[in-house]
């Protein structure tokens, strides 16, 4: 049966299988019959004649040897009688099997004989099977063959299509366009798996000649689009994407910068003011509608290999959109040497503009750049980021070569705060460019940024040296006659008052070039400074002839020290012990002034010398001098004070204390020494000169006189200016 089936399974022909299935039916019946055939017939017999012969004999063995009977002859022989007939019916019952058995060997012979048959029969169709076979391969083959030149004749009209379509252009309709690239892709992909056909080359060559053209014209329409709807940024836009605070005001035609009404706001005092909660809104460069088509053109430039097109037509377009942009907005390329030319005033203005505009172009352009790059090169992370580099390269040299110039020029301390601006400016823009110029294209925008900010840091902390040193050593000789503040002390103090704007910068100043507390070290520089300020002051002081005036001009400059910074934060950092041990400095100095200016004066009016040894130094009511004191040398004393206070108020109106609550207290001072020790003069030696002649020529004033003229001391009186 197995090798009448496997040799069924082997061949093909209807015929021949129906035959050897007929065959392996014939062999199952036959083994099927045998099989029942012993089991009904031969098993039931022999099982039931093996029992009853057994069940008789112990039956009848039983029963005579229950009954004590032997066996009898007579009696048997009913049991002999059903015994012939069951041995009679057996015999039967063999005879009808041997008869089935004999009948079953019949069939066995005659179906062997119609095997027999059948393998002859199949001997004779063995040739037109194989000849069936045959037919049936060539029919299979020729079907394959049809299958397969409607795939090349599909292809060909597939080419010809896409050629129509391809030789309209991308212009009408730009997705059938690139539909039909698709196809054409398609073609020539199937002919270069399929080069064995003898025209295949001259088909690739037509398709791929066909694909060159279409891709040019790609590129043509990429260029056309990109340039329709590539336009520089007006200024008013880009201010309407900053937030409210920061966008400028209209300026009059005479403001400095005349080429553009709009003026920024100044940059100063907008340092110490969080930005990273601002919100700005990057303008639309690309209408977003036209970001898809974009995106499918530049798709297939790349699938063509033609990447280095595709970033040659982007950069050429987009380039000088982006620059222009600038330029609109004021951005001027400028050299160390333009910057040194430039007054400070000039320079000053520029630098404020350009930290706006720096801001403006990192959060705003450059911004809505890398957006047009990621949406249109979707996919192409290299493309992406080589496009937006090259792009943006020149318009991040125009403005990183002004902080350039700026960081190299000559240092100065005014430029200080203004180099803390642009770092700040820098610092916070840090996160943002490091975003935005990702990937290895931009690493070199990238560092030349970070590397300006370097140098900004840089260039500031020099700076901040020489401050400290040039306030130690300002050499300038002209004194404050009057001994008021020395604009050196005001310069100074406003100096570090602004500096405390920038507490935050300069810590951050600090932490990158040195290591330690920030706040110590800022503290620690700020003390260094208010001492060199006074060294130099100090020196300033010897200038003066007159020592009363010297330590005028200290008390004046310290204590402008101590009350600015206790006005200012400067305080918190300097600490209360710094303030209260410099107010003890400016009152030592006011006792000196008090001691030096007022001890001639007060000498004229002491008692000393006008009496003789011993004497009580009475006056008679009569006015005659009964105790030896000289009228003369009365008159002479008075004389002398009158001198000396005129030449000390006409000198000391003409200085200057311009604290009022230190001008009143200084005066007071003098009075609760002058005014007491001339009441008691005058009270005392008054009659003598009063009753001479001439009284008024040396009793020239009185208490209250001298309290006025001493409210006149300080104010800085100009040698015409009339008296009160």
């Amino acid at each position: 049966c197995y090798a009448s089936v496997h040799h069924c399974q082997l061949n093909i022909s209807p015929l021949f299988y129906l035959l050897s299935l007929l065959n392996i039916l014939i062999h199952l019946f036959i083994l099927l019959f045998l099989h029942l055939h012993y089991s009904f017939f031969s098993f039931p017999i022999n099982f039931f004649f093996f029992f009853y012969k057994n069940r008789t004999k112990s039956s009848r063995a039983k029963g005579q040897k229950k009954m004590g009977i032997m066996p009898r002859n007579r009696g048997g022989e009913g049991g002999i009688v059903a015994v012939d007939m069951l041995s009679e019916r057996a015999t039967m019952m063999r005879e009808s099997v041997q008869k089935s058995q004999s009948i079953t060997d019949n069939m066995v012979s005659i179906l062997g004989s119609f095997d027999h048959r059948l393998s002859a029969l199949e001997t004779a169709m063995r040739p037109t099977q194989i000849r069936t076979h045959a037919i049936r391969k060539a029919h299979e083959n020729i079907d394959r063959t049809l299958k397969a030149a409607d795939v090349i004749l599909s292809q060909f009209d597939l080419s010809r299509q896409a050629e129509a379509k391809i030789l309209k252009g991308p212009h009408e309709d730009l997705e059938s366009y690139l539909e039909a690239i698709e196809q054409l892709r398609n073609n020539i992909r199937f002919f270069n798996n399929n080069k064995s056909f003898k025209s295949s080359d001259g088909v690739l060559n037509n398709a791929n000649s066909l694909l060159a053209k279409a891709i040019s014209k790609l590129e043509d329409e990429f260029k056309q689009l990109l340039s329709s709807y590539s336009k520089p940024v007006e200024p008013e836009r880009l201010f309407e994407c900053l937030p409210t605070s920061m966008r400028p005001s209209t300026g009059s035609p005479g403001d400095q910068d005349s080429s553009s009404k709009n003026h920024l706001p100044s940059s100063h005092g907008e340092h110490n003011h969080g930005t990273d909660d601002t919100v700005y809104t990057p303008p639309t460069l690309i209408p977003p509608r036209i970001l898809p088509l974009l995106h499918d053109l530049s798709q297939q430039m790349v699938q063509a290999g033609h990447q280095q097109q595709l970033v040659k037509i982007y950069r050429d377009v987009r380039f000088p959109v982006l620059e222009e942009s600038l330029r609109k907005l004021g951005v001027e390329k400028l050299s160390k040497d333009d910057v040194q030319k430039m007054q400070w005033e000039v320079l000053e203005f520029k630098i404020g503009n350009w930290i706006h505009y720096m801001r403006i172009a990192v959060k705003l352009l450059f911004a809505a750049e890398r957006k047009v790059c990621d949406q249109m090169f979707e996919g192409f992370e290299q493309i992406k980021d080589q496009c937006f580099a090259d792009v943006t390269t020149g318009s991040v040299a125009m403005l990183l070569s002004f902080g350039d110039a700026i960081a190299k020029s000559k240092r100065s301390p005014e430029k200080l705060f203004v180099l803390l601006d642009m770092y700040e400016i820098m610092r916070e823009l840090h996160s943002e460019i490091e975003l935005l110029f990702r990937g290895k294209s931009c690493n070199e925008i990238r560092e030349s940024a970070f590397g300006l900010s370097k140098r900004l840091a840089q260039t500031a902390q020099e700076t901040f040296r020489d401050f400290e040193e040039a306030v130690e050593k300002d050499a300038t000789k002209t004194a404050v006659s009057d001994g008021t503040v020395h604009p050196l002390t005001s310069y100074v103090i406003n100096y570090v008052k602004f500096l405390f704007d920038y507490q935050s910068t300069l810590k951050q100043l600090f932490q990158e070039f040195e290591n330690g507390d920030s706040n110590s070290q800022l503290a620690t520089v700020t003390m260094r400074i208010m001492q060199a300020l006074q060294t130099n002051l100090d020196g300033k002081s010897k200038q003066y002839k007159d020592p009363s005036l010297t330590n005028l001009f200290l008390m004046n400059n310290i204590h402008y020290m101590v009350r600015s910074v206790r006005r200012s934060e400067a305080k918190d950092l300097l600490g209360d012990d710094w303030v209260q041990r410099h107010r003890r400095v400016v009152q030592q100095h006011a006792n000196q002034y008090k001691r030096i200016a007022w001890a001639k004066i007060l000498q004229c009016l002491s008692i000393q010398g006008l009496t003789s040894s011993g004497g009580s130094n009475s006056m008679g009511v009569d006015g005659q001098n009964s105790s030896g004191v000289s009228r003369a040398l009365v008159k002479e004393r008075l004389k002398t004070f009158n001198i000396q206070f005129e030449d000390l108020h006409q000198r000391q109106s003409q200085w200057t204390v311009p604290d009022t609550e230190l001008r009143e207290s200084l005066r007071l001072a003098v009075a609760e020494v002058l005014l007491p020790a001339y009441r008691s003069f005058i009270k005392r030696f008054g009659p003598m000169v009063e009753s001479g002649k001439n009284p008024q020529k040396y009793i020239r004033y009185s208490a209250e006189d001298l309290e006025r003229m001493l409210g006149e001391f300080f104010e800085g009186k100009t040698l015409n200016e009339p008296k009160r």
